[in-house]
């Protein structure tokens, strides 16, 4: 008895992590959110101060939002409190 497979194969890889460009999981929300700040940011200057001045602060903030993803994609995809100092832990072990 075969058995004959019909339709098509199956991507196996979809347990991978979501990255695109770089940019990993919920972070590609922020770079989507910096992106269109950036658009309205120019749509800003641009009537206030002239199509130069609009395409620069499309520019500057558009890198500032993706540098600061950058930045906090590094830390990883869950915040995570860094307290600083020095801490003694005290009996951690019974004496029996």
């Amino acid at each position: 008895m075969t058995m004959i497979q019909e339709g098509y194969p199956v991507f196996k890889g979809l347990q991978k992590p979501l990255e695109f460009m770089g940019i990993r999981g919920r972070f590609l929300t922020l770079a989507a959110a910096a992106i269109g700040m950036s658009f309205v940011g120019f749509i800003g200057f641009s009537i206030a101060l002239g199509k130069l001045a609009g395409f620069i602060a499309m520019l500057v903030m558009a890198v500032i939002g993706l540098v600061t993803i950058y930045v906090k994609q590094r830390g990883g995809l869950h915040n995570k409190r860094r307290a600083k100092g020095i801490y003694v832990y005290k009996n951690l072990r019974r004496n029996s």
